[in-house]
């Protein structure tokens, strides 16, 4: 059976009924932070962070041009920390630390390099050559750029969530990139899906909409994740955007994502997706389908919306009176799909 949670920056909402667990930021990509809680996961941005770079520029990473990753750039939503940054890289790994001592499941969120172009500073290129020469098989003149140079971000990446993982006892989750496609994940983010594996229970994708008003992308990407996660041993979950999405939408939506995930999450209004988890349980209670095509064994997030039900007033737009309802996904701008989006423009999880 499927189960349901909220990730939210309100701590009274994690204890709230209709949801089987919540997820609790911590830190966002604004730099906010906030005391872990013991009733919830906590979430926490690792290498996400527009404070800390605004106070201090050299913590971006930088391309081969010196161009920084910062907010600036037309694809980032947020800026970046340089992820071999070893007093930052401390840092985070003391508040997962904290947070785990709260509750002993933690979800690591913007974890991995901004793109495939990061990073060229020089600390980066002092650690590529010491490492390039420790290896068998790389020359020791390999450039930034090569494969070995993309196989030694990976490295990074593994070793900060090993480090991570250290640190917590119980579930860890990981977030994803929405982009299932083999390679990309490893060539954008230096995220290596089969070396994570290892120290992660559970990837988190979100596949964001402020609609939902078609899911057949939804239903694409989702299937992707788990056709390419299924001879590892993790389990995935789908993380939806909940703020001012119709009910019967983000029903037909939750209805899509769970065919192929172990778990939905739904983000950012609590009491939107709070009024779709109870219209969904009461509908299956008496046989009302959402978007489920007669005889289909599975959603066609391309087929319209089976019920004619419509948001009731009294619950399902509910989210005037969330307080975090106007909020996008960490930035505080845009409700974007995970880890490193390009677009600044919609939030649809199917970019690139």
């Amino acid at each position: 059976m499927t189960a349901y949670g909220v990730v939210t920056r309100n701590e009274e909402e994690v204890s709230w009924g209709e949801f089987d667990r919540g997820f609790y930021e911590v830190k966002d990509v604004t730099g906010r932070a906030a005391a872990p809680l013991s009733d919830a996961v906590n979430m926490i941005s690792c290498f996400g962070d527009n404070a800390a770079v605004e106070e201090s520029p050299e913590l971006a990473p930088v391309t081969a041009d010196g161009e920084r990753a910062t907010r600036e750039r037309p694809y980032f939503d947020w800026a970046y920390v340089c992820p071999t940054q070893p007093d930052y890289r401390a840092g985070i790994l003391e508040m997962i630390e904290d947070a785990a001592a709260e509750n002993d499941a933690v979800r690591l969120d913007d974890v991995g390099f901004p793109r495939a172009e990061y990073c060229y500073c020089d600390r980066c290129g002092e650690q590529f050559t010491a490492w390039a020469s420790e290896q068998e098989g790389v020359d020791d003149d390999a450039e930034r750029g090569s494969d070995a140079w993309f196989d030694w971000r990976a490295s990074v990446i593994s070793q900060f969530v090993a480090a991570a993982t250290d640190r917590i006892p119980g579930r860890t989750y990981l977030t994803l990139y929405p982009d299932p496609y083999p390679g990309h994940l490893y060539e954008r983010a230096g995220l290596d899906l089969d070396r994570l594996a290892g120290h992660v229970d559970e990837f988190v994708v979100p596949l964001y909409d402020t609609a939902y008003g078609t899911t057949y992308w939804l239903e694409t990407i989702a299937k992707g994740f788990q056709t390419r996660l299924a001879d590892l041993d993790v389990e995935f979950s789908v993380e939806l955007y909940a703020v001012n999405v119709d009910v019967d939408d983000l029903i037909h939506a939750v209805e899509v994502a769970e065919a192929y995930a172990r778990e939905v999450f739904l983000g950012y209004d609590a009491s939107v997706a709070a009024a779709a988890l109870r219209r969904m349980r009461a509908d299956r209670r008496e046989g009302t389908e959402h978007g489920v095509p007669s005889g289909s064994d599975s959603p066609d997030g391309g087929d319209a919306l089976d019920s004619g039900d419509s948001p009731d007033s009294g619950d399902a737009q509910d989210s005037g009176d969330s307080p975090d309802s106007g909020d996008a996904r960490d930035s505080g701008d845009t409700p974007d799909g995970g880890d490193a989006l390009d677009s600044g423009d919609t939030p649809d999880g199917g970019r690139e």
